[in-house]
């Protein structure tokens, strides 16, 4: 039926929307409230979404340096995939309120466990709801399944792999905002500042009017901040490993994937108080 493996508008979303094979889910989230993003569901989501929780259902249980999202285990989100109906064949469509910084976590997901048939909504719901596309209240039902999954545990990096890819030439990007990456305040986590070596790139700089820039010009500015240096030497981090994602998301699009997630980013870095923190622009 389809083949999105990066980002769908919502145009081509609607006409395809009651087509075999799709599962939409839901990611509104927020973390000062995180009962906000399911009750933002029950009251209009697109037609057929399923709610996906960032804590209950995109996380794990917290262990060391797993900082404040840890990754979840693969049989644990195997077993959320077939509760939800989807399999290796199914095309997946995530969204959340708008910029894809929730939505990005369930489609690094899957495509770190192998599922090449996933997208984000572009512009999310907000931009579902501003060209007046219908919208839904109702639970659907799915018929189970079941989904073995296998992560690319290459491309799940702790603290000490991050460590010793950055001695060894890697390129750290934190997608936190510019005044928590250069340690001027920290809104959520206990200490302020950044992994000293890894460069600053807000997530948000891959977004244009709330949707994701031209493929070309993420890869212009990705390969500007790159110079010579391949995708695969890429790893993106933020506060907890979500909207590292979105960076993921972006060069994919951009045509250069290959990159890697920090998965307990700066709040795993920091449960260890020997480790070295780096304030200011570098």
């Amino acid at each position: 039926m389809t083949g999105w493996t990066t980002l769908v508008d919502a145009e081509t979303l609607a006409s395809h929307l009651h087509g075999a094979g799709l599962r939409v889910f839901d990611c509104r989230f927020a973390l000062n409230d995180t009962a906000a993003g399911e009750q933002a569901w029950q009251a209009g989501h697109l037609p057929g979404a399923r709610y996906a929780h960032l804590d209950r259902d995109l996380s794990g249980p917290h262990a060391p340096g797993a900082g404040r999202h840890p990754w979840p285990s693969a049989a644990a989100f195997g077993d959320w995939l077939g509760r939800n109906g989807v399999t290796p064949e199914t095309q997946v469509v995530a969204y959340d309120a708008g910029d894809g910084a929730f939505a990005a976590r369930l489609w690094w997901l899957l495509r770190v466990a192998g599922h090449a048939r996933v997208a984000v909504l572009d512009g999310g719901f907000a931009r579902w709801s501003s060209l007046g596309l219908p919208v839904d209240t109702d639970a659907t039902d799915v018929v189970a399944t079941q989904y073995p999954v296998r992560f690319d545990a290459a491309r799940l990096l702790d603290a000490d792999a991050v460590a010793a890819r950055l001695a060894a030439g890697g390129v750290l990007v934190d997608a936190r905002a510019g005044e928590r990456f250069r340690g001027e305040v920290e809104p959520i986590d206990r200490v302020a500042g950044h992994v000293p070596g890894a460069i600053n790139r807000p997530y948000p700089a891959n977004l244009d009017d709330g949707r994701f820039k031209p493929a070309a010009r993420l890869a212009e500015e990705f390969g500007a901040m790159l110079g010579d240096r391949p995708a695969t030497d890429v790893i993106a981090m933020c506060g907890s490993g979500v909207t590292a994602c979105h960076h993921l998301l972006a060069m994919a699009h951009a045509g250069m994937p290959g990159a890697s997630l920090f998965t307990g980013s700066w709040s795993g870095w920091i449960e260890d108080p020997q480790r070295a923190i780096a304030t200011g622009a570098h």
